[in-house]
């Protein structure tokens, strides 16, 4: 595996791969899978946590769409506190690196989690700034750069720890929103979040989802997770802040395409719901690309995409 070694805002990952959150709940689940080991991936993003508990969204809260799903678990989770005492004790730190989900309705309250966080043995934190923000009237701080700028800087102040911020696709400028959020602090970004989307019953006529909309996640988003990526590369890259690149991610040609798009980690999300196993896989077929291509290292392959072949492809056409 050290040939797939990547290191990530100063973390050490066996792995590029990365267990996305809401997927692998606290870090326990898959662990009860046959086969399945926490130290075939390189991080784990633990479910999304806000101050205080939360029961989450009426059902239904997830749907299987054509070539992906989606959800609206409205971050169910037992709070940060019971988090930190009761769950994080409990996890094998040797094993993998461990990331905190942040949530929040408040810029307030992101800070206190994040503060509460910064007190444990969490390794990193993402910043989930798709939340809704209550006192703007549940705009997502994830959509307007200045929100998303400001979760950061008070995050910031509340942690020495790896941030990375997790972008929201539904904006009109993602790149902008990178470059707003780099400038008030965070390490890494993770690019994209769901694509918000809704299901219809047509016998009822009414929306299958409780909450009316959801997160689509799945190989139908990968499209435009790649041209995400692609967009806040260069912002990224000249200030030396890497990329979760995540986006119906099931197979290691699909870690490829985001990996030379310019990820320097990749998540897994959805596609762990039917095969536990394609962490593995996907480590096997990133292993073998390397030396298929005489590569020396994920490293090495971040950010090669050839645009000048595709424009002269173009013009030949």
């Amino acid at each position: 595996m050290s040939r797939l070694a990547v290191n990530f805002c100063g973390l050490e990952l066996r792995s590029p791969v990365v267990l996305l959150s809401g997927c692998v709940g606290f870090g326990e689940e898959y662990t009860r899978v046959a086969g399945f080991s926490n130290r075939d991936v390189g991080a784990i993003v633990l479910k999304g946590t806000t101050l205080a508990p939360r029961l989450g969204n009426p059902p239904h809260r997830i749907w299987e769409t054509p070539s992906g799903m989606l959800n609206a678990i409205g971050l169910q989770n037992p709070g940060v506190d019971h988090v930190v005492r009761e769950i994080l004790p409990r996890l094998d730190f040797s094993e993998t690196r461990f990331i905190a989900n942040v949530c929040g309705s408040t810029v307030e309250e992101y800070a206190e989690v994040t503060r509460r966080f910064d007190d444990s043995p969490i390794d990193a934190m993402e910043i989930n700034i798709s939340c809704p923000n209550v006192k703007e009237g549940g705009v997502a701080f994830g959509n307007y750069p200045d929100m998303s700028a400001r979760v950061v800087e008070a995050c910031r102040k509340a942690t020495s720890k790896p941030l990375i911020t997790k972008l929201s696709p539904n904006q009109t400028d993602i790149a902008a929103n990178a470059r707003a959020c780099i400038e008030a602090g965070t390490d890494g970004l993770s690019v994209i979040n769901t694509l918000m989307g809704m299901a219809v019953d047509v016998e009822t006529r009414r929306p299958i989802i409780g909450n009316v909309q959801g997160g689509l996640s799945g190989p139908a988003i990968k499209p435009i997770a790649l041209l995400k990526v692609h967009q806040v590369y260069e912002v990224a890259r000249r200030h030396d802040v890497p990329i979760i690149g995540q986006g119906g991610i099931q197979t290691a040609n699909d870690a490829v395409e985001f990996i030379v798009t310019g990820a320097a980690a990749v998540g897994v999300g959805t596609a762990l719901f039917y095969d536990p196993m394609v962490p593995k896989k996907i480590n096997a077929g990133l292993e073998a690309y390397l030396e298929r291509h005489g590569f020396a290292s994920i490293a090495d392959l971040v950010g090669t995409l050839d645009l000048g072949r595709s424009l002269d492809m173009a013009a030949s056409g």
